[in-house]
């Protein structure tokens, strides 16, 4: 049997949806379309960095990054933000989430900007400078991914929490499309203005010099969304759950939640003192209670996370690969230095405008009434299906006529990521854990991902080369060529459906319900004493 809720907080589960949902959707959501837009428009430029910066004069190709340097700078962002999201996941809980989200959101802005302004007078100087604001962008945007799911979740009401949260989510979905839409008029318009032949007609005169402002026009530019929303993130108040559950500043609580609800609280000191003092509700993380309240869950979300990221960074960081691979993007020589740039966001726009965005919004619009177990083995299930159906018959779909049926097949892995594990692995860890260790353990299992994304980063670029050793790129070793890494991700991804039984179901339940925080803790004796009595 529950314990009576704090009225505040059952208020703000039974509330109807208002204008401060919708708020507080936005200023979360532009967070993560700025995240979303720093992560992946490198992709969208590394190609560029190898002509500027690593082109042999006489080579035959135009220049690509070293292995080391590719890794360093399609990683660099992933491990600053793996560092983000435990140590801001973990200072939400201590300091409070509004104190530290103000804080993630500048260090965004300045990254972001510092990122298009590296310095340097040789391509070490440079890469190298890039690599160090891009940690650090990372580690900003590390924060993001605990702090706005937890106050998403502590606003939000019970009956559409899930909607919300994914809604937020879902932004990343327009930050990855305005990552492409940015690169496609930033070259067109350089492509219009400085006319340069392709590098097979002339290798020199194939690379304008004013290329070298498109990469950092278009990595500056995430500086944009996360400044416009600086002011209104301020002025949000602290969710009312850490308030009262955290902090225990039962006047506070009730003072911040009757301007967001426009309703008059009474302040419950003496109920809030009560249930402080309930075991329930004060075990640590590192606590043999929490491992067996917790435990599996912790395991479940972190591993499912985990396994999602490396299939979901790998096809995304490195699209333009595979777009290289069944010709869809013509051989580098035949192209020049912005036109190369033009063609790989056309390809990467796209597949974000058909499946990708979608995919998020299929969430939004079905979590609440499908629930996000259902979602989450299912997503897990056709992206197994569908990349088993590119990868096995790997050789059909290089051929010409062939090439729209891959580009289908491909997008549609990504729409049920995104209307599945990618969208539903940062939900729930925003709702099964206590309101103390909320923010810390979002973090762990978004950290947890972030291990698998730098995995899919990395060993993508070395996994996907050719076996033949004349076919690899420039600097690498044979791998397993195109086809065995997306058969390997395929596993990858059945794996991932074992784990999410692991992962309990949060539909239409309180935060509290699901955490044990409002769960009487006598019941279980009053229960036993019941069967005894009724044995005699």
């Amino acid at each position: 049997m529950a314990r009576e809720q704090l009225v505040v907080l059952n208020a703000l589960d039974l509330a109807k949806t208002q204008w401060y949902h919708f708020t507080a959707i936005v200023i979360a959501g532009m967070g993560f379309f700025t995240d979303a837009y720093d992560l992946f428009c490198i992709s969208l430029v590394t190609k560029l960095l190898g002509r500027i910066y690593y082109t042999k004069p006489g080579a035959p190709k135009p220049g690509t990054l070293p292995p080391n340097v590719a890794a360093a700078v399609n990683g660099v962002a992933l491990c600053g933000t793996l560092a983000g999201q435990l140590f801001f996941g973990w200072l939400g809980d201590k300091m409070g989430r509004k104190k530290v989200y103000g804080i993630t959101l500048v260090l965004m802005v300045l990254c972001s900007l510092a990122s298009g302004l590296s310095f340097g007078s040789s391509a070490n100087g440079t890469i190298a400078t890039l690599c160090f604001f891009r940690f650090w962008l990372g580690f900003g945007i590390g924060g993001d991914y605990p702090l706005s799911a937890t106050i998403m979740s502590e606003y939000a009401n019970k009956k559409t929490r899930g909607a919300f949260i994914a809604a937020v989510f879902a932004m990343q979905g327009f930050g990855i499309l305005a990552g492409g839409i940015v690169a496609l008029v930033v070259s067109a318009a350089f492509d219009h203005r400085f006319k340069t032949p392709s590098y097979h007609e002339n290798p020199a005169a194939s690379l304008a010099p004013q290329a070298d402002y498109i990469w950092r026009i278009i990595l500056m530019f995430g500086a944009v969304p996360a400044g416009l929303t600086f002011y209104w993130r301020m002025k949000m108040p602290e969710t009312a759950r850490y308030t009262a559950l955290v902090a225990k500043n039962a006047k506070q609580a009730a003072s911040d939640m009757s301007k967001v609800l426009n309703v008059e609280f009474e302040v419950e000191e003496e109920k809030i003192q009560r249930i402080a003092q309930e075991p329930a509700n004060s075990f640590g993380l590192f606590s043999k209670e929490f491992a067996k309240r917790h435990g599996l869950h912790l395991l479940g979300t972190t591993s499912t996370w985990f396994l999602l990221d490396i299939a979901f960074y790998s096809q995304n960081l490195f699209q333009k690969d595979i777009f290289s691979a069944i010709n869809w993007i013509p051989p580098a020589a035949t192209m020049n230095a912005i036109d190369e740039v033009f063609r790989i966001a056309k390809a990467q726009t796209l597949i974000a405008l058909c499946s990708t965005v979608p995919g998020y919004w299929f969430t939004v619009a079905l979590i609440d009434h499908l629930g996000r177990f259902f979602i989450q083995m299912m997503g897990f299930f056709f992206m197994t299906i569908f990349m088993f159906a590119i990868a096995i018959p790997y050789h059909h779909w290089t051929l010409k006529p062939n090439r729209i049926g891959f580009v289908v097949m491909y997008s549609l892995t990504f729409f049920f990521a995104n209307f599945g594990p990618n969208a539903t692995t940062f939900v729930v860890p925003a709702e099964i854990f206590p309101a103390r260790l909320r923010s810390t353990c979002h973090g762990i299992s978004a950290a947890a991902g972030k291990a698998g994304a730098i995995i899919g980063a990395f060993g993508f670029l070395y996994a996907a080369q050719s076996t033949d050793p004349k076919k690899t790129d420039a600097g690498y070793p044979p791998g397993i060529g195109v086809r065995w890494s997306l058969i390997v991700l395929g596993i990858v991804n059945f794996v991932g459906m074992l784990f999410t039984l692991l992962v309990p179901e949060a539909k239409g339940k309180s935060l509290e319900e699901l955490s044990g925080e409002n769960a009487d803790e006598n019941d279980g004796e009053k229960q036993a004493a019941s069967a005894r009595m009724a044995s005699v």
